[in-house]
């Protein structure tokens, strides 16, 4: 049986559906239990409607940080794309940044996967590179052309703009 909450995902627009969580807030934790949890078509739909719901570092979701990195290698693309866009908005303690460091390092890498999920995944990794400069490497790295071949030119502009933004303006990459 479907519950309220499985209905919205499934029967409204993504406006409707945060209207909904917000002025029912009980609906919350049913929300995360589904975003980490595998039952399509649900869960990817409920961590797309967190994402829209949640503000920066969240008190609702810190509790679920480490539930939500175990669950998202399991995941589809589109499915890691929205969980990690949840814990981009959250404050991410030292305890998991290695974890989610080397998470997005795999996702990045895997050049076939999903441009959606390895630009999420590349934005993290940067995010956390500012608050550890001694990573910096990493970047120059990450940034090789076979790492950028599968995406799309729109997808490497965004790259190169991150990464121009990294170096504070100067201009060091170059894609071929």
């Amino acid at each position: 049986m479907e519950t309220v909450l499985e209905n919205k995902l499934m029967t409204s627009y993504k406006d409707e559906m945060i209207s909904f969580l917000k002025s029912h807030p009980e609906y919350f934790e049913e929300a995360v239990q589904l975003a980490i949890s595998d039952k399509q078509p649900y869960s990817w739909r409920a961590a797309f409607l967190l994402y829209g719901c949640i503000e920066e570092n969240d008190k609702r979701i810190q509790k679920h940080i480490k539930s939500i990195i175990n669950c998202i290698r399991d995941k589809k693309d589109g499915h890691q794309r929205e969980l990690l866009k949840i814990l981009y908005k959250m404050k991410i303690s030292s305890k998991y940044e290695g974890y989610i460091f080397d998470l997005c390092m795999n996702l990045w890498e895997q050049i076939n996967k999903n441009p959606s999920v390895r630009i999420t995944a590349f934005k993290f990794i940067v995010k956390i590179t500012k608050q550890h400069p001694e990573l910096y490497e990493e970047i120059t790295y990450l940034t090789q052309d076979h790492y950028l071949e599968t995406l799309s030119p729109g997808v490497k502009n965004s790259i190169e703009r991150i990464i121009e933004e990294l170096n504070g303006g100067k201009v060091v990459y170059q894609s071929g």
